[in-house]
């Protein structure tokens, strides 16, 4: 198994990328959050990897963090969705607002990814919403996630550690308007404004 790829990003595609490490260019496939992210060729990246194998095929599906693999790890073991789809839905929405669509029930957000019905959706939120809301603080404890991800997961905490239900928590947070652009304590000040 290859748990990260580790070298220069030889070439980007609309939905891989191409990395030279040792004599070798290995293609990933990576979501388009991935893309939006990279810097430009020729520097040094660090892949992290979930390698699929098929009769017909190996592929190698990457993210910049583990928390986002982990994430996509959680996807495609709910009935219905392969590597490919969760692909989709990472390339739709956040991790973050993925997390915060299964928690809430937000199922019209899971189903805006291309080739993801309504039913799909729901068996997301339903197979995956007890194993997510344990999945958020160990992100923090982690520190691999992004700034965003991690403050959302904070402020959600915030609200629970105050006697919250986790999934209202996680509504109140999700409602904040503009939540990218607020510190942890703003965010959660916004959030018990909606409870």
């Amino acid at each position: 198994m290859i748990s990260y790829v580790k070298g220069t990003l030889a070439d980007i595609t609309q939905d891989s990328v191409i990395i030279e490490s040792g004599g070798f260019g290995v293609g990933i496939m990576v979501p388009g959050s991935v893309i939006n992210s990279l810097p430009g060729r020729g520097t040094d990246v660090k892949i992290y990897t979930y390698m699929h194998v098929r009769e017909d095929a190996i592929n190698l599906f990457g993210f910049l963090s583990v928390d986002d693999l982990e994430i996509f790890k959680l996807l495609i073991n709910v009935s219905g969705i392969g590597p490919k789809g969760a692909l989709a839905v990472l390339s739709a929405i956040t991790p973050d607002e993925l997390r915060l669509a299964i928690l809430t029930g937000d199922t019209a957000k899971i189903s805006s990814a291309q080739g993801v019905g309504k039913k799909t959706a729901e068996r997301v939120v339903l197979e995956l919403k007890d194993k997510v809301s344990t999945a958020v603080p160990d992100s923090i404890a982690a520190g691999d996630s992004g700034p965003v991800s991690g403050i959302t997961a904070e402020a959600v905490q915030a609200l629970v550690s105050l006697g919250i239900p986790e999934r209202q928590a996680a509504s109140a947070v999700s409602a904040v308007e503009n939540r990218q652009d607020l510190g942890s304590e703003d965010l959660i000040k916004e959030a018990l404004n909606n409870l």
